[in-house]
C-alpha cells in the first residue's frame, strides 16, 4: 500500500522531458493556430483566461481532486472521468496525451467540450474568473498572433 502511494506520488512529480511553463503569448499563438479564435464563439481572451487560471500555463499539468474523484489533465485541465481514456473518453484519446507542449490534442478536446450545451462553463474556474471579465482584453497585450 504504502509503495503504491509512494510510486504514485514520484509519478505526479516527474514533468515529462521537455515540458516546461509557456509563456502567456506563446498560448495565444498555439491557441490561434489551433482555431481557438472565436470557436464557438469564444474570444481567444477567453481560452488564454481560461488557461491561466486551469493551469497557470503548463501543458504538462496534471491535478488530482480527491473530492471530485477525478484528475485533470494539460493545459485546461480536462477531466479524465467523461474526456480521455481513463473514463468515458469522449474525446477518443490518452489522458496522456493531453500533456503535449504543442497542445494539438489538448486543442481538438477543448473544442469537443466547448460544442456541448454547458460550452465553456463546463470550466468553473473560467466561470468564476473570466466569463464577465471587463479585462480579457490583457490576456493578448503584446502578442503578436
Amino acid at each position: 500500500m504504502k509503495a503504491s502511494v509512494v510510486l504514485s506520488l514520484i509519478g505526479y512529480l516527474v514533468v515529462p522531458s521537455g515540458a516546461a511553463i509557456l509563456g502567456r503569448c506563446v498560448v495565444a499563438r498555439r491557441l490561434h493556430r489551433g482555431g481557438l479564435s472565436n470557436f464557438e464563439g469564444y474570444s481567444l481572451e477567453n481560452w488564454v483566461c481560461l488557461a491561466y487560471f486551469e493551469s497557470k500555463f503548463n501543458p504538462a499539468a496534471v491535478y488530482e481532486n480527491l473530492r471530485g474523484s477525478y484528475t485533470g489533465f494539460g493545459l485546461f485541465q480536462i477531466r479524465d472521468t467523461d474526456w480521455c481514456d481513463r473514463g468515458k473518453n469522449l474525446c477518443h484519446m490518452s489522458c496522456s496525451a493531453l500533456l503535449k507542449s504543442d497542445l494539438k490534442k489538448t486543442i481538438e478536446c477543448a473544442k469537443i467540450i466547448v460544442k456541448r450545451k454547458q460550452g465553456m462553463g463546463a470550466w468553473p474556474s473560467w466561470t468564476l474568473n473570466c466569463q464577465n471579465s471587463d479585462t480579457l482584453a490583457r490576456w493578448l497585450d503584446g502578442c503578436k498572433l
